[in-house]
């Protein structure tokens, strides 16, 4: 009975240690893209929150739910053409605004489609 019980709690120890270590590299920005540690707001100093969302280039369009449209939104307010509390997973009138605003920005197509070229620049530019 012993034997079981050391098992258990050498289990439980584990799973703990891992769900620490991951909450401190999701902190720290690690297991995040590219942009939670670049961009304008890195550069003036300021926090970014990390976006670990969706990390994939799939095209996003308005009218869309779900990780990939959050991973957008999360990417748009690190760089501020979004607010935190626009961050909701429906990419609507403002988002599509918001993604027009960063394309011309970043001399893309200012469609409002996120397509490869667009997540490229939200990680990278």
């Amino acid at each position: 009975m012993e034997n079981v019980n050391t098992n258990a709690l050498s289990r439980a120890l584990t799973r703990t240690a891992v769900l620490a270590a991951s909450a401190g590299l999701l902190t720290a920005g690690l297991l995040t893209g590219p942009a939670s540690a670049a961009g304008p707001a890195a550069e003036r100093g300021d926090t970014l929150a990390a976006c670990a969302y969706y990390n994939g280039r799939a095209l996003t369009v308005h009218g869309q739910h779900g990780d990939r449209v959050s991973q957008v939104q999360c990417l748009l307010a690190n760089r501020r053409y979004l607010h935190w509390g626009d961050v909701t997973g429906y990419f609507g009138p403002k988002t599509l605004a918001a993604v027009k605003k960063f394309q011309s920005r970043h001399h893309l197509t200012a469609n409002g489609k996120v397509d490869k070229k667009t997540w490229h620049a939200l990680y990278y530019a």
